[in-house]
């Protein structure tokens, strides 16, 4: 195997890790979004899916506001609860205006940076930036963004022949699907500002 093949397994086993620890909303998982984050980082640069380099570098900054947040949000719960947080319209709406004009913005950059699937990348990151931005806001419904980014961004994976993270972002894909139910069973809504 070649180095790039090794990073995009340590990529997967670390983002697997990941995602069972968001599921059961624990801390550590900000910790391991970091190492993730890097490594897919790299291994998206390889491909020339700069939207994927700089959603994964994203990451690795948002690993470290989450913790923040998660670790004080963490307390006004019991051990096992879920903490949420209600989605405002506000929110909402701001997120839908991010969502559609950075889209557009990132589809025309991709394409004069030579991205190799720049529809596909620029989707995926855009969904993605605000189901991470909802997540560390421990909002149920990032869950659901996450079902529908991870199945764009497997079918950029494929796409431009990155087998292992297609393989790790399938799996997200049901992992999200879990997680839903997961957080709305066990969730409780506070609301600490």
């Amino acid at each position: 195997m070649q180095l790039t093949e090794w990073i995009e397994l340590f990529a997967m086993v670390t983002g697997v890790l990941y995602v069972l620890l968001e599921i059961l909303q624990k801390n550590a998982m900000w910790v391991v979004g970091i190492a993730t984050g890097a490594a897919c980082a790299y291994s998206f640069s390889i491909q020339h899916s700069w939207g994927m380099v700089g959603l994964n570098l994203y990451y690795v900054v948002m690993s470290v506001v989450g913790l923040i947040r998660w670790t004080k949000d963490s307390a006004a719960v019991e051990e096992g609860q879920i903490h949420l947080r209600p989605l405002s319209r506000k929110t909402a709406l701001w997120s839908v205006l991010l969502y559609l004009v950075g889209s557009l913005v990132l589809i025309w950059l991709f394409r004069r940076f030579g991205d190799e699937a720049p529809e596909l990348d620029a989707l995926a990151t855009m969904l993605s930036v605000i189901a991470t931005w909802w997540l560390a806001e421990s909002h149920l419904q990032q869950w659901l963004l996450w079902i529908v980014a991870d199945v764009l961004t497997t079918a950029l994976c494929l796409v431009t022949g990155q087998y292992w993270l297609s393989v790790l972002y399938l799996a997200y894909v049901f992992s999200a699907v879990y997680g839903y139910y997961h957080w709305k069973k066990n969730g409780i809504v506070v609301n600490l500002r």
